[in-house]
């Protein structure tokens, strides 16, 4: 017999620990291989912890409700046989992926000790500033007269990374006491018929996300209509045959990814991020498809190289991940990475949006609902009257790296290629 300690394993780009919400086994359990044995939360998804082989669980090494970083054990397992080739390589695979993880921590050192630089190693005062004290000064805005109103609890008055955060720390409650005052108010004028429904963890990540990106990201929304006729017409030919042959329903969500995957490699300057001062032009076209759940939160699994994959692939994708998101089966990776996003108003026959976008993104489309309406027709023998299916696009962008023009020439794209599509053979 062996026994093997079972990882917490790499949860996601930027993601360095976890909380155990709950174990679903208990100590002396036997499971099978990819039987969920724990049910894990981080800042960006909940997913589940699987066996990395059969056996029985010896130890839980971390309890409900802890916090733990990747890479740590955090169960042991004893497997009765040795383990196979294909097992030894999988354990292999996991650890290739956490010295992943460990790489991308170290790049962000990197990253401290660079921004950081941009700071004085001493306030006006002579007080010592670190590469971190400085790094996170630099980042919450936090000027050289509130450090210097400090006291340091490090060696001989030195400012450590505790005395900062207990700044910040004192800072939000300073400026939040007049708020709490005001929820007392409200909650105490509230009458007894009315509910007060506190929000879930999922809903107040979204909420400081959006938050954050209308505070990081001067908003500008476009719109342009597009006579989608043809293209609905050709989809309501094959959608029959194409769910025969493949098994797969053909929405109109993969088209319009289709046609922004093509539209963003003509726009390269579309499929960008900021990063302080420097303009980030993505290689890669992962395209986010923003997917409400069961419980009306919202969550955005990522095609990766969408520009890469037929309309085939493309309908693949977007069922298996819609499908996943709403039974909780999104891997952390699954979720990250995006650089462009759509949101499908036209989902809940909305005519149209203004979608907030997506950090560190700096664009995101909404489509509307398709609707039959009265259009002008052009043709050799003079403009006549005909109904059409028509529906709106809007495009919000940062206006700090996309101008008017470059996003009216985008959205434009977009119409052009929707109002006349051609995909590959069905």
């Amino acid at each position: 017999m062996a026994r093997l300690n079972i990882i917490l394993p790499a949860m996601g780009e930027g993601v360095i620990e976890a909380t155990i919400n709950k174990w679903l086994v208990k100590e002396g359990a036997e499971v099978k291989e990819d039987d969920p044995i724990a049910e894990v939360a981080t800042d960006k998804v909940d997913s589940e912890i699987p066996a990395p082989t059969t056996g029985i669980i010896i130890e839980l090494k971390a309890t409900e409700g802890s916090v733990v970083k990747v890479g740590d054990a955090i169960a042991v397992i004893e497997n009765k046989v040795e383990m196979r080739p294909e097992e030894v390589k999988k354990v292999d695979q996991e650890v290739e992926r956490i010295r992943e993880t460990i790489s991308a921590a170290r790049e962000e050192k990197k990253e401290v000790i660079q921004v950081s630089g941009e700071m004085k190693s001493r306030t006006p005062s002579g007080k010592f500033l670190s590469p971190l004290v400085r790094n996170i000064a630099s980042h919450e805005g936090i000027s050289y007269s509130e450090l210097d109103k400090v006291t340091g609890t490090g060696m001989d008055g030195r400012i450590t990374r505790d005395d900062i955060l207990k700044l910040l720390s004192d800072r939000k409650n300073k400026s939040s006491e007049p708020e709490k005052k005001i929820d007392k108010v409200v909650l105490s004028s509230a009458s007894q018929e009315d509910e007060v429904i506190e929000m879930d963890r999922v809903r107040k990540l979204i909420a400081e996300h959006m938050v954050m990106s209308k505070r990081t990201s001067p908003h500008v929304t476009s719109f342009i209509d597009a006579d989608v006729t043809r293209m609905v017409a050709w989809r309501n030919s094959v959608k029959d045959k194409f769910l025969g042959r493949e098994g797969e329903k053909l929405t109109l969500t993969p088209i319009f990814i289709d046609a922004a995957a093509r539209a963003l490699n003509d726009f390269p300057m579309i499929n960008v991020s900021v990063d302080g001062n420097n303009i980030i032009k993505r290689k890669n076209i992962n395209i986010g498809m923003a997917t409400a759940l069961p419980d009306g939160n919202l969550i955005v699994p990522v095609i990766r190289n969408a520009n890469e994959k037929n309309l085939t692939g493309l309908a693949r994708a977007v069922n298996d991940l819609a499908e996943r998101a709403r039974s909780n089966k999104l891997k952390p990776d699954e979720i990250t990475g995006g650089t462009f996003t759509i949101t499908n108003f036209g989902s809940y026959n909305n005519l149209s949006g203004t979608p907030i976008i997506n950090q560190p993104q700096a664009a995101i489309l909404g489509t509307g609902a398709v609707r039959k309406m009265p259009a002008v027709i052009e043709t050799p023998d003079g403009d006549m009257i005909g109904i059409r299916q028509i529906m709106i696009l809007s495009l919000s962008y940062d206006h700090r790296v996309i101008d008017g023009a470059l996003a009216g020439r985008f959205l434009n794209r977009i119409k052009g290629i929707l109002e006349n599509y051609t995909p590959d053979p069905v």
